[in-house]
């Protein structure tokens, strides 16, 4: 039987974190570049993203991205424009949710984009009574039960 030689298997790559926790510096487009929201996750590193420009596109995800920054349906992105294929673009970075609320606050992002926070944002005036959903019973109805 061979002698491993490597530093370990799919677990050591599993458990290397990029230092994603560490604040970094805000990248803003340039030209070539442009704001997306994703629309869906398509499977085999593409996904189907609304441009803030009002195009819709098909994205790649870079390798280096691929299988270390989980990108989900309504996060914001940055892609890089195609000269060749105006429907289709590259994912370039994938902002976390400050980042996103930043951008936002900067004026890069229009006013009606609605920002995926997770389970905190998006809280609708229909979501505010959902736990009132239980009824009361008196001794008496219990009884009768």
């Amino acid at each position: 039987m061979p002698k491993n030689k490597g530093k370990g298997g799919k677990n050591r790559k599993r458990g290397k974190n990029e230092a994603d926790d560490e604040k970094r510096e805000l990248v803003f487009k340039e030209d070539g570049q442009e704001y997306a929201q994703v629309l869906r996750m398509l499977g085999n590193g593409r996904c189907e993203a609304t441009c803030i420009d009002g195009t819709k596109r098909l994205c790649h995800i870079r390798g280096k991205m691929h299988k270390k920054v989980w990108i989900a349906a309504g996060d914001i992105i940055l892609v890089g424009l195609r000269d060749y294929q105006d429907d289709k673009a590259d994912v370039i970075l994938k902002y976390m949710p400050d980042e996103a609320r930043l951008l936002k606050a900067y004026g890069e992002l229009p006013e009606n984009t609605r920002l995926n926070e997770g389970i905190a944002g998006g809280i609708d005036v229909e979501d505010e009574n959902a736990g009132d959903d239980y009824i009361e019973f008196e001794d008496e109805d219990i009884d009768k039960i």
